[in-house]
């Protein structure tokens, strides 16, 4: 139901966040980790976008408006009106944004078809595995679930991110990114390293001072302009 309409004002999410410049792509989102990679992303890829950043505080996420864009109230999502054919898109869920943008701007996934794959491969790692498990690892550490005197779903979520962090620092050795060169699954997965250490705090518990290599390409992650930018998205 979002995904057939002829121009932006047909979608019922531009009445409440109405667009300023209705030629170039409308991110509606906050700087989650999952918000953070497509806002990365567009300031990578030079893509022209406009961001509405939306208050969980308000449940903006639940009002018709945006379930009218994206039926599993989730951020971030997007509404292209140059999608394939010319044809206006509405889109959600990050990886299968990070791929589109990739696919429009013809950059971040690999030419070389193996490596392409190798690219969307670790992709879906992050988005089945990294997302999930610190997303969890977060809640029973920071937030309400750290009331929970039953400490063993904190356990669970924090040998699982440890073992998913090894997971990448054994990809990492003798590469300055995930599959050689800079890609979507960088783009993935960083903002979710990030958050562990920095808003998380969590760094101490899950080993990550036994970590080779996963803090330099977080470091080299940082370091980029446009990531610097896309940190802060939707302003």
């Amino acid at each position: 139901m979002t995904q057939t309409f002829a121009s932006l004002s047909e979608h019922p999410i531009t009445k409440r966040w109405p667009a300023k410049d209705p030629s170039v792509l409308q991110l509606y989102s906050l700087p989650t980790p999952n918000g953070v990679k497509v806002g990365v992303m567009l300031e990578e890829t030079g893509i022209a976008y406009e961001g509405h950043r939306l208050s969980f505080g308000d449940n903006d996420q639940t009002t018709p408006e945006f379930l009218a864009l994206n039926p599993n109230n989730k951020i971030p999502a997007i509404l292209d009106p140059n999608g394939p054919g010319g044809k206006p898109l509405a889109l959600f869920e990050s990886g299968a944004i990070l791929m589109y943008l990739a696919e429009k701007s013809g950059q971040f996934l690999p030419t070389d078809p193996a490596l392409r794959w190798q690219a969307v491969q670790w992709l879906m790692w992050q988005m089945g595995g990294v997302g999930p498990m610190l997303g969890q690892l977060g809640f029973f550490h920071k937030f309400a679930g750290r009331e929970i005197e039953d400490k063993r779903p904190l356990e669970r979520y924090r040998a699982e991110t440890a073992r998913l962090l090894k997971v990448l620092d054994g990809q990492l050795e003798g590469r300055a990114w995930i599959v050689g060169e800079y890609s979507v699954a960088d783009i993935a997965t960083a903002p979710w390293i990030n958050s562990l250490v920095g808003f998380y705090d969590a760094g101490s518990m899950v080993g990550w001072d036994s970590l080779k290599n996963v803090p330099g390409w977080l470091e080299r992650f940082l370091a980029r302009p446009a990531v610097q930018r896309g940190l802060t998205v939707p302003a």
